[in-house]
């Protein structure tokens, strides 16, 4: 007769493919039970975005399988996110990851893709949070059709704080939430320090599994002062094919080494357009070399995202392209790179915990 020791030892040979180690050693069967031959697993993936869910579940099932006496597997699977280790008195301490999305020049569509991406993990599951750190240029509002709505003010104890705005399952707070149309915000470093400080104290961003920040673009006061203010979990870099966009991507880089922010990788944007009508690539920005200058920087190439005319429409109208056109090529590109992104995320935070 089969027992649950039996089934564990089993599922000492299930490996996590993106961690290359047994889902037993990394803590991930949560319960397992075996009653009348019928096995009943139960998996906590490092992640709710993980991109090879099924493969792990379909691993499970056939070890679970293949001990003797055991003729049906039943196999849960679920989330906990593995996120940094807090510290007393640290901002955000129900935040567990914080992920930067940066570039090094404008004009790349980094915000449309930390939009879509923030969407993308919640639709994993994962509770994700957006703010837009960009003070002087704020697109989110427009992006999530949040133009016109203010925060509402709440009473915390002795203080006040802001609740952020909801959309499609994000939390979300913006300058542009606090400006009218045609107000510009012309500040100094302390007064934009002073403003990112209130939205990382006085906003009531609650139990997050990733705060996506939306930075401007360049190496500026923004970038140091979030660097300062909490703990960055991680960084992604937005670039499009031109060289002269990518000779930007090394400053952005730089600006996370010496601020000591771990990158995740590159991400490249708008890398080509594919004709819907006769399917022909055309690398209308040029034939550029990320991927391989990505490399050349021992960091990882994350993935591209084509070139589409209607995500900018859609994204004006308040409808990001993973939820206007889910099964779209841009879309689906967006999907997979949250799926990397999440694993890559996991496996950081795993060797860091593990030291």
């Amino acid at each position: 007769m089969a027992t649950k020791e039996d089934v564990v030892q089993a599922l000492r040979g299930v490996m996590d493919p993106e961690l290359g180690r047994d889902i037993v050693a990394l803590g991930m069967v949560k319960d397992v039970q075996v009653q009348d031959g019928t096995a009943r697993v139960k998996v906590e993936l490092t992640t709710p975005a993980c991109p090879l869910k099924a493969v792990i579940r379909r691993d499970v099932e056939a070890a679970a399988r293949a001990v003797a006496g055991i003729d049906a597997v039943e196999v849960e699977m679920g989330a906990k996110v593995v996120g940094r280790t807090q510290e007393k008195g640290e901002r955000l301490p129900n935040v567990a990851n914080i992920l930067a999305v940066g570039s090094g020049k404008g004009g790349v569509g980094k915000s449309t893709i930390a939009v879509n991406l923030a969407l993308a993990l919640a639709k994993s599951g994962a509770r994700v949070g957006l703010l837009d750190a960009d003070l002087y240029g704020p697109s989110i509002p427009i992006m999530l059709g949040l133009n016109g709505r203010m925060p509402d003010v709440v009473q915390d104890g002795d203080r006040d704080v802001m609740k952020p705005l909801e959309a499609h399952g994000l939390k979300v707070f913006s300058m542009g939430l606090l400006l009218k149309d045609q107000d510009a915000v012309i500040w100094r470093g302390p007064l934009l320090h002073k403003a990112l400080t209130q939205f990382l104290d006085d906003v009531d961003w609650g139990e997050l599994d990733s705060l996506v920040l939306d930075l401007p673009p360049g190496t500026g006061d923004v970038q140091i002062s979030l660097a300062n203010l909490v703990p960055i979990t991680s960084a992604i870099v937005v670039t499009t094919p031109q060289d002269v966009a990518f000779a930007d991507v090394l400053r952005a880089i730089r600006m996370f080494e010496v601020t000591k922010v771990p990158i995740l990788g590159i991400v490249e944007n708008m890398s080509a357009f594919v004709c819907p009508g006769c399917g022909a690539t055309h690398p209308v920005f040029g034939a550029g070399r990320v991927r391989e200058r990505t490399v050349e920087r021992g960091l990882e190439y994350l993935g591209s995202v084509p070139l589409d005319p209607t995500v900018s429409p859609e994204a004006d109208a308040g409808r990001p392209i993973v939820l206007a056109a889910p099964d779209g090529a841009p879309a689906r590109a967006i999907l997979d790179l949250a799926g990397t992104i999440a694993g890559r995320q996991s496996m950081l935070n795993l060797g860091t915990s593990q030291g």
